[in-house]
């Protein structure tokens, strides 16, 4: 059988540094544990932009949607701000979402014990902390018709068009139960049922899928602000969160600096299932390009090695191998070691994006 494959768009700002400890860890993998992928690399954002005059090249396109899984550093960066709308770089990601139909996105928000006290909220509340969020990725405001920016009655209107379908609502949905069974068995579904009829239609569509599938796992309903709310009061009331495009957007950055540092935050967006069985899926980091400090050594490449071992685990079927570079992480982290953007009185740092991939790959040696 040949190897799985791997496409990298490492992107902008930090995205090649923190990328690059990514390549490592993958030939980790292949050298010590006969885990080897068929690794290929291509543009995306500002750094295809650059090339070829658009953000995402068609042959790249078709190469994601040739392989495994693809794994993305970051795109963007202020010497793009100037570049038409259509031709920024984030436009690169949203049709790699777009074309590959990834409509459910996972953003787990862990909080690993040696970085409890980080967070903006007291230790007790976010110390233990693992909540996965499951946000709709393909559709609702960000992609309805009609949009755009419009004159009416002698002055401009903008326009955006919240829209589902029940075959949209109940995919994502099932990849939430999906989940819940290997978790906790609960699934809090969010919208705002009382002002928005796509959110009468989320919560109903969300209801039956439940009841004629998952009896065994338990959801509760609650209107997005509150659960804005409750994230910030009480976390851990949360096993998996359900969401829309637009309120997944807001609360998983909400649930993201509950746990200290986007730095330190992987995500997952999955489509449907391949010839091969396995789903479409793109991989990447939850932080952006962070151009201020690119090319300094001082970025955090745990969020993209993390990203890689959700890669692991839901692509290539490889959970206790994404438990052992979890674990690595962990580990390294109790040890003190920081990167810039966790350094604290605890740590013994700071160490460099390498210093920190060299620290875990050593951790991933000894726990052979």
């Amino acid at each position: 059988m040949s190897n799985p494959s791997l496409l990298i768009l490492p992107g902008d700002g930090i995205g090649p540094e923190v990328m690059a400890e990514v390549r490592r860890i993958i030939d980790w993998f292949g050298a010590r544990r006969g885990l080897t992928f068929d690794v290929s690399e291509d543009l995306v954002g500002g750094a295809a932009y650059d090339r070829h005059g658009t953000p995402l090249h068609d042959d790249t396109m078709a190469r994601a949607q040739a392989v495994d899984a693809v794994l993305l550093g970051a795109v963007g960066g202020p010497r793009y701000d100037g570049l038409d709308f259509s031709v920024k770089p984030e436009r690169g990601l949203l049709r790699l979402r777009k074309e590959m139909d990834l409509f459910a996105n996972l953003r787990p928000a862990q909080c690993f014990d040696a970085l409890a006290d980080f967070s903006s909220l007291k230790r007790e509340v976010v110390a233990g902390l693992d909540i996965m969020i499951v946000r709709e990725l393909t559709s609702g405001i960000y992609f309805g018709e009609p949009r755009g920016i419009f004159e009416e009655g002698g002055e401009r209107v903008g326009i955006n068009t919240q829209r589902y379908t029940e075959r949209e609502i109940d995919r994502v949905a099932r990849a939430a139960f999906d989940l819940a069974r290997k978790r906790g068995g609960r699934v809090c579904s969010m919208e705002k049922a009382n002002v928005m009829e796509s959110g009468i239609l989320w919560r109903e569509v969300v209801q039956a899928v439940r009841d004629a599938d998952y009896t065994d796992i338990e959801l509760s309903h609650m209107y997005a602000d509150a659960g804005a709310m409750q994230l910030c009061r009480w976390p851990k009331q949360f096993d998996v969160i359900l969401t829309d495009n637009l309120f997944g957007d807001l609360l998983s950055d909400a649930a993201a600096m509950l746990t200290g540092s986007l730095g330190m935050l992987p995500s997952a967006s999955l489509g449907a299932p391949m010839a091969n069985g396995r789903p479409k899926a793109l991989y990447e980091p939850v932080h952006g390009s962070a151009p201020d400090i690119a090319g300094q050594g001082k970025a955090n490449p745990i969020a993209c090695i993390l990203s890689f071992a959700m890669a692991l685990r839901y692509s290539f079927d490889e959970g206790a191998e994404a438990d052992r570079l979890e674990a690595a992480v962990e580990q390294v982290l109790a040890e003190g070691l920081r990167t810039p953007d966790l350094l604290g009185e605890d740590g013994r740092g700071p160490v460099s994006t390498r210093g920190m991939a060299d620290a875990i790959l050593v951790a991933l040696d000894a726990s052979l």
